[in-house]
């Protein structure tokens, strides 16, 4: 059911951080190693299969794939996968690591004297992802970038229904994408690193299917593994409700209707 998208309160006297949000997930598309197709998806959610023939993931231009990374160009396959929700939507980016293996090239390249490829200084900037999909894309529509920790794909998220109830006739993409940190920065890792690398693209229009609400983890518990695989898997099994834990949110996901 496609309609306005609707805030309302999570609690009485709740600010606008604990607002609810509802909408729809018109397209979506994920990666991770071991699940590479919405089949390997649906079938480790425990959803029904799909009766909608799984389209082949699109085969990037030449530009694309020299100047992005591997993570870079699954990101940008699944965005492409979204349809022309890719050449038309605002995009929200969210990563909690970004493009750090370029950066620590750069780094390496500037210890040993030389100069920083050019490609890879201009991609190693948190937005350059975004900003090379919406030049292939011919998409002026505008961009966020965010980091938030082990929260990233929460408030990536709560941006994209934000800005589209901001503009509810204008679809927001949403792209997740993370890499294990490198090894130079191992001793930094933590539990969350385990279920990377992952990408997720998801295009949010205005509809009822979905409220979304968000609430401070005030008694401090432990962050979920993946936020992004506990919505996966909310997005497609039939479990009304969900919940995953951030380091300093609570998000909540229920099914409309």
């Amino acid at each position: 059911m496609t309609g306005a998208v609707v805030m309302e309160p999570l609690l009485p006297g709740s600010g606008p951080a604990q607002a609810g949000l509802r909408f729809a997930v018109r397209r979506w598309s994920a990666w991770t190693p071991g699940r590479e197709t919405r089949a390997a998806w649906r079938d480790w959610a425990g959803a029904p299969p799909s009766a909608v023939d799984e389209a082949p993931p699109p085969a990037l231009p030449m530009m694309l794939r020299r100047r992005a990374t591997p993570l870079g160009q699954r990101l940008i396959a699944a965005a492409l996968a979204c349809g022309d929700g890719a050449a038309r939507a605002r995009y929200v980016l969210a990563s909690r690591h970004g493009e750090l293996g370029r950066t620590l090239t750069i780094l390496e390249s500037l210890a040993a004297g030389d100069p920083p490829s050019p490609t890879e200084f201009s991609m190693s900037v948190h937005h350059g992802l975004a900003g090379l999909l919406s030049i292939h894309t011919g998409n002026r529509a505008g961009h966020t970038a965010l980091a938030a920790g082990e929260d990233s794909f929460g408030f990536g998220l709560l941006e994209a229904a934000a800005l589209l109830a901001e503009r509810p006739g204008e679809p927001v993409l949403l792209l997740y994408g993370d890499d294990p940190l490198p090894d130079a920065y191992a001793a930094f890792r933590e539990d969350g690193d385990a279920g990377l690398p992952m990408v997720c693209a998801l295009l949010l229009e205005a509809g009822d299917d979905i409220l979304f609400q968000a609430a401070p983890n005030r008694d401090g518990a432990p962050p979920a593994l993946s936020a992004v695989s506990d919505f996966l898997r909310f997005l497609l099994a039939p479990e009304r409700t969900v919940t995953s834990t951030g380091a300093r949110m609570v998000w909540t996901w229920r099914h409309h209707g």
